[in-house]
């Protein structure tokens, strides 16, 4: 592993490039800022080699990309594309930023947004269900937020014109794109052919080899964990099997990703968390700025203080045994089954035999969490929204039904609770952000304007039974 022999001085270099690398998968000239791309370029070979022995990931990087194909060990619905006003992608937009990347494949150097908007939307009529047409302001909107997020990572280039005029009058209104290629061609490269897929879940499953001079079933296993302790907020021990927990506590592992990432773990009996102090492994950081995270942070306050009463204990439930089989049926059925190529197709039955995990769950012991009905959390978001109101953004005051929904999502996302049937499980991590406290700015008689920040919630992480990371992976969009 080369980051232990890396000189002192360099290795803060190392270790932010390797940060960059693994919470964007894509470096362009442009992105995520004009100083990535050189940087990963001076460590390139060492982290080629560090990446492929710890998770199993491959690094390619030429002269105007770095890409980094992961090993996905699970499907995961909580990292959307988003929009350049932080909204996220639906379907339609799903459709419509595959489409385009397959016209800026065919197309010159440059182009403009009606003639890919004319391609796309050829290509829509090939897909049922899906139309791009250029007369309707919900289409038009949808693909240039598709456009917007190809732009975004460098993919196209605004080379004259304005993608919101044409937007708004399609015939007034036009913009021009120079196309990188290089880009366009890195961004999607699936690690196996589409056409040989029945399912989803064949893009699963370890791809790289490495150097781990352990059995192939552990040296596996290890960067399984690795690949968690890096990907996920939390990692909680009573997700993993009993290999993989017996991985997670040995010191030496942790202390790998450690290295590579400078990152500093923080271990508690439910498991192991990465806390990115630097920004630059998380998509998100919280505690935040704004009246989101700030209310998300004092719900979560309100939710310790009542699970840790001890003269007034709640209800606790199991944790539902969910694989996210929904999801792999969602997008199986999104597969034309004219597109596959039979003869090299693989069989549905990707997810191996079925008894020994089974077997393995009866005979552990299962744990069970706090659980809050849903009517309990509206009723708490209100109660903050009646005391903290006047100083949430105005369309929050005005919508507590859609602040309380994206104030649990956020806590969702960053593996604090998890939404079921009829409320919220509540996961160890919160506990750390027990003890909100509240500072309201006053204006001053001198100031003109409010400011937006006179809402203040902190917290002092309290001896609480496991510390999350700020979301240790990054990946935001489209990774």
């Amino acid at each position: 592993m080369h980051a232990r022999s890396i000189d002192s001085l360099a290795l803060d270099s190392y270790q932010r490039a390797a940060r960059v690398i693994l919470a964007n998968h894509l470096v362009t000239r442009t992105y995520p800022d004009r100083i990535a791309l050189p940087l990963l370029r001076r460590w390139a070979t060492e982290l080629r080699e560090d990446l492929a022995e710890l998770f199993g990931y491959r690094l390619e990087v030429t002269e105007t990309t770095a890409r980094l194909f992961p090993v996905l060990d699970r499907l995961d619905a909580g990292r959307p594309a988003r929009t350049t006003g932080d909204r996220l992608f639906d379907r339609r937009r799903y459709a419509y930023l595959a489409l385009a990347l397959a016209a800026l494949g065919r197309a010159g150097d440059q182009i403009t947004l009606s003639e890919l908007a004319d391609q796309v939307g050829a290509y829509t009529e090939r897909v049922e269900g899906l139309d791009l047409a250029p007369d309707r302001a919900a289409d038009r909107d949808a693909f240039v937020d598709a456009v917007g997020w190809l732009a975004a990572r460098g993919a196209v280039t605004l080379a004259d014109g304005d993608a919101g005029g044409w937007a708004s009058d399609p015939e007034a209104g036009e913009a021009l794109y120079d196309i990188d290629r290089s880009v366009v061609f890195a961004l999607f490269r699936p690690p196996r052919a589409l056409q040989h897929l029945r399912s989803v879940t064949g893009l699963l499953g370890e791809e790289a080899g490495g150097s781990d001079t352990r059995s192939p079933a552990m040296a596996l296993a290890a960067r399984e964990v690795r690949r968690a302790l890096v990907e996920r907020p939390v990692v909680y021990a009573d997700e993993l099997d009993e290999p993989q927990r017996s991985l997670l506590a040995q010191e030496k592992l942790v202390a790998e990703v450690e290295s590579l990432t400078g990152l500093r773990a923080e271990r508690r009996a439910e498991g192991v968390a990465l806390i990115d102090s630097s920004g630059r492994l998380s998509d998100v950081r919280f505690p935040g700025t704004g009246t989101l995270a700030q209310v998300a942070l004092l719900l979560a306050g309100e939710i310790a203080d009542l699970v840790l009463d001890i003269d007034n204990p709640v209800e606790r439930r199991p944790r539902p045994d969910r694989p996210l089989l929904d999801l792999v049926e969602q997008l199986d059925t999104a597969i034309p089954s004219n597109s596959v190529f039979a003869p090299l197709a693989d069989p549905m039955d990707v997810f191996g035999p079925q008894e020994d995990s089974d077997v393995q769950a009866a005979e552990s012991e299962i744990p069970d969490f706090p659980f809050l009905e849903s009517s309990w959390i509206r009723d708490t978001v209100q109660m903050l929204t009646d005391r903290y109101g006047n100083t949430f953004a105005a369309q929050w005051q005005a919508d507590v039904p859609g602040l309380t929904a994206e104030a649990v999502s956020l806590l969702e996302r960053l593996r604090l609770v998890e939404l079921v049937d009829g409320g919220l499980l509540i996961l160890p991590a919160l506990a750390r952000y027990r003890g909100a406290i509240v500072t309201i700015r006053t204006r001053a008689e001198t100031e003109l304007f409010i400011s937006p920040t006179q809402l203040g919630a902190n917290t002092v992480p309290a001896d609480s039974s496991i510390a999350p990371a700020e979301s240790s992976t990054e990946k935001g969009s489209g990774n």
